[in-house]
């Protein structure tokens, strides 16, 4: 029963101050998305697989060997390794200087992610830019300059493309509609708290229901509301 009075008096602070419980979240739903929407710039993303092939002194082996979980871990370092040699100085210089890009080693070195790919010798190369149709340029030169480098460094005899990189129709971020989920969201929180805050500063009397609870006696009578010039 108890509960009870309290959920119902927590009803009672919210509809009290409801105004300020529906109009705060809407506000910054909206704010949210003006920003989200015309202030954010997109951003796309385009990225390239490749996979390295084998020394040459190595591609006679038999392939029940390159079965072999020792083979297959060693193949997952040089995974890494590759990854390492595809964000090099050397390939990225050599990737603005290929598509004469006006930006430092350190800003394309920020738009650029390697990952090897799982349980594979595949690497991705992924780049991210305000421009698709430059972040595909970009992450097709990583590629070639890469299997230069590689093949160089390495002295292995190929590096095959699996998949070239495509100008992305649609940007990853940012998430607009989540962007307004969850600014929604915080913004109904914000608001009851501040419902709550107001409610616990306000130590004026309103009501006969106030009297009562700060007095602990009822009240007998309500003198009603009467202004001078107006006659009933």
């Amino acid at each position: 029963m108890e509960e009870e009075i309290e959920l119902r008096q927590y009803w009672e602070v919210l509809r009290k101050r409801w105004i300020i419980v529906v109009i705060l979240p809407l506000i910054a739903a909206l704010t949210s998305g003006i920003i989200s929407f015309y202030v954010i710039k997109p951003v796309y993303q385009a990225s390239t697989t490749l996979i390295v092939g084998k020394k040459a002194a190595e591609s006679g082996q038999a392939a029940v060997q390159m079965l072999d979980n020792s083979v297959l871990q060693a193949n997952l370092q040089l995974a890494k390794t590759y990854a390492t040699i595809a964000q090099s100085r050397t390939v990225e210089q050599n990737v603005i200087k290929d598509l004469d890009l006006p930006l430092t080693v350190g800003a394309l070195d920020s738009m650029i992610s390697i990952n090897p790919v799982k349980t594979t010798e595949i690497l991705e190369i992924q780049v991210s830019n305000i421009d698709p149709v430059l972040a595909a340029s970009i992450a097709n030169s990583m590629a070639q300059e890469f299997s230069k480098a590689v093949i160089e460094i390495k002295k292995v005899d190929s590096v095959s493309i699996v998949d070239s990189a495509v100008t992305p129709d649609k940007p990853v971020k940012p998430n607009k509609t989540l962007n307004v989920l969850i600014a929604f969201v915080v913004g109904l929180m914000a608001s009851v708290g501040v419902v709550f805050l107001l409610e616990y500063i306000d130590n004026t009397i309103k009501t006969s229901d106030d009297v009562e609870k700060l007095l602990g006696i009822p009240v007998l009578g309500v003198i009603p509301h009467y202004e001078i010039g107006k006659q009933g």
